[in-house]
């Protein structure tokens, strides 16, 4: 069974790479070559499309200028599309994740939560 990794990567308009770069699905993957929902395709390209900004320009090895919140709210769309992509492809490919997530910190973990009123 062939497979397709899920990752986003800055400058490309899809999520899905197969595992051949001489693939009929082209390198990366053609969405329109894959028997997907328009919402599916959708959902891809606006997500690789809203992954872009997420960059530093000043120097991309920095973290992201995004808010936790942002990179929280990216994570949780990231799975949910890995998730509808899967329900669409599989059994057919296997789709790898292959997605590394924001390092997100809960507000405990960065010290910016506030402290508990005194009576």
């Amino acid at each position: 069974m062939p497979s397709l990794r899920f990752f986003f990567e800055y400058g490309v308009d899809t999520v899905l790479w197969p595992d051949d770069i001489n693939s009929e699905l082209g390198y990366p993957c053609d969405l329109d070559r894959l028997p997907l929902s328009d919402n599916a395709r959708t959902m891809a390209r606006r997500l690789a499309a809203s992954y872009q900004p997420s960059l530093s320009e000043d120097y991309p090895p920095d973290p992201s200028p995004w808010p936790q919140r942002q990179q929280a709210a990216f994570n949780d769309a990231a799975r949910n599309l890995l998730s509808a992509l899967r329900g669409e492809l599989e059994p057919r490919w296997t789709v790898v994740d292959r997605y590394h997530p924001f390092p997100v910190r809960s507000e405990s973990d960065t010290g910016t939560g506030s402290a508990p009123e005194r009576e």
